[in-house]
């Protein structure tokens, strides 16, 4: 017989959030909270953007100048 895992229903993050807001906090250190993990995960986003930008030798020429559109047969 093997023992079987129980699956959290929430994340490590959600988890600490919960703690977090099972206290009554200010409404203007919710917002601040809020900015401070929307900023976090921009700026996350934005290093793994510069991170493929680099992998793959992107310069800005090279993104103006690709054909982006798919092309479709013209209408008879």
């Amino acid at each position: 017989m093997t023992a079987t895992a129980i699956q959290q229903p929430f994340s490590n993050i959600q988890l600490e959030l919960l703690k977090l807001y099972s206290r009554d906090i200010p409404e203007s250190d919710l917002i601040q909270i809020k900015s401070f993990l929307a900023r976090y995960f921009a700026e996350k986003a934005m290093d793994e953007a510069d991170r493929i930008w680099e992998e793959k030798e992107y310069t800005a020429e090279k993104i103006l100048n690709t054909h982006r559109r798919t092309p479709y047969p013209k209408k008879k």
